[in-house]
């Protein structure tokens, strides 16, 4: 990535802040951590109360962290608070097969001690993680929760963002991180890529009655996949990708007969299964913006790629565009730049496009690989993941990018260093 200094240097001008992020999910608060700590002032402007994120009861939701976004929260200060209900993930086991008749003969099998870091990454439950970027934004970040944004007026030197409540914020630059229906992005004018897949992801937690041993599968069914993702004790969260039609008649079933279905695809090597908590459930489709920047705007997460949650990458992309876009504004700041002119921006888009660009069509193309019942195919499945399997090279490769560790050049943030 070309970091040399653009043409844009910072002009006099009175501004409410440096930066307003629209968005309080995770990326939003950890984008504005990061910018606040290295001096910039910052605002989180969050649609949802505050309250309304960080209740304490265990719902099930939770994230598949890549060791790399571990290592930014790590950066953020905020790990030592985490790690107590972080459950590691020692090994990865992904297989193809059909309900009721367990896994195929050949599959990946990823082991944490191949690979010299000795973690492929974390299980975080949301309500953890949420909390803790909130108690680290106080006294770091203006953060407005209850409103959203409504507009933007872009002017040759910042933004004036307007709020719901009849406010508006000036500042350099606004980051959209308001997810995959962004405003901040269709204001902006950004056309966006994609398409539906037809299928429903079907969110839960389940007990199990055996130890799950730090083990997250990946079963690829007809219909879609399922990902058994280990939590601490003997309990494990699942995304369950289903043929929206088969999804919507799956939801609404009672607990009692959700788990009827549930059983033949989940099997029986963890030993009883039971609900241990709510359900919950999101259309999937794929959704790319055109352009991840406009003038004096950037975008990150959802609101630049909604990707297949195959691998549980969706929060994992959003954290690489986080410590690239940080990086970049607070590099250029230190130059004395204008921090949102368009040859600053113009880094952090080359920077990220091309990596999310091609993870996200790679998890396309992945889940139409596997989402049928074609024979020829599935024998070339089985096929492919035996050849990895039993590759060390390059079963490792495979290994360091599900764990974020390939990325060229590391922002960072994601090597667990400060701005």
């Amino acid at each position: 990535m070309d970091i040399a200094p653009g043409p844009g240097i910072v002009r006099a001008m009175m501004t409410d802040f440096d930066i307003v992020v629209a968005g309080g999910g995770l990326n939003g608060p950890a984008l504005a951590l990061a910018l606040a700590d290295a001096g910039l002032r910052v605002a989180v402007v969050d649609a949802r109360p505050a309250d309304a994120r960080a209740g304490d009861a265990f719902d099930g939701r939770a994230y598949a962290l890549a060791l790399a976004s571990q290592r930014l929260f790590s950066a953020l200060g905020i790990w030592g608070g985490l790690a107590a209900n972080a459950q590691p993930i020692l090994k990865v086991q992904a297989s193809q097969g059909a309900p009721g008749d367990g896994p195929g003969p050949f599959g990946l099998n990823f082991d944490s001690a191949e690979i010299e870091e000795g973690r492929l990454g974390y299980l975080l439950e949301d309500r953890f993680l949420y909390r803790a970027l909130l108690a680290a934004m106080q006294g770091k970040v203006t953060h407005l929760s209850g409103v959203s944004v409504t507009g933007q007026d872009i002017g040759p030197s910042g933004v004036r963002t307007i709020l719901s409540d009849g406010a508006s914020l000036t500042s350099a630059l606004l980051v959209g991180a308001d997810g995959r229906g962004s405003g901040v992005a269709a204001r902006a004018g950004i056309n966006r890529l994609g398409h539906d897949y037809g299928q429903i992801a079907l969110v839960a937690a389940v007990d199990h009655e055996l130890p799950h041993q730090g083990v997250a599968h990946q079963y690829f069914m007809p219909s879609g996949p399922l990902a058994i993702l280990p939590l601490p004790g003997n309990r494990s969260s699942i995304v369950w990708s289903e043929d929206a039609s088969a999804a919507r008649a799956i939801l609404a079933l009672d607990d009692a007969a959700f788990l009827d279905v549930l059983r033949p695809r989940f099997g029986d090597f963890l030993g009883r299964i039971s609900l241990a908590g709510p359900r919950f459930s999101y259309p999937l489709n794929l959704t790319l913006a055109e352009s991840y920047i406009a003038p004096r705007i950037a975008l990150v997460g959802d609101a630049a790629h909604g990707v297949h949650p195959i691998a549980g990458q969706g929060l994992n992309l959003g954290l690489r565009d986080v410590a690239a876009l940080a990086e970049v504004i607070v590099t250029a700041r230190r130059r004395g730049e204008d921090i949102g002119e368009a040859a600053v921006l113009a880094r952090y888009q080359e920077w990220r496009r091309p990596d999310a660009t091609w993870l996200a069509y790679g998890m396309d193309g992945v889940n139409a690989l596997f989402s049928n019942a074609n024979p020829l195919l599935r024998a070339a499945r089985e096929l492919g993941m035996g050849v990895v399997d039993a590759i060390p090279p390059l079963r490792r490769g495979f290994m360091r990018q599900a764990a974020g560790l390939r990325l060229d050049p590391m922002p960072r943030l994601l090597t667990g260093q400060r701005l």
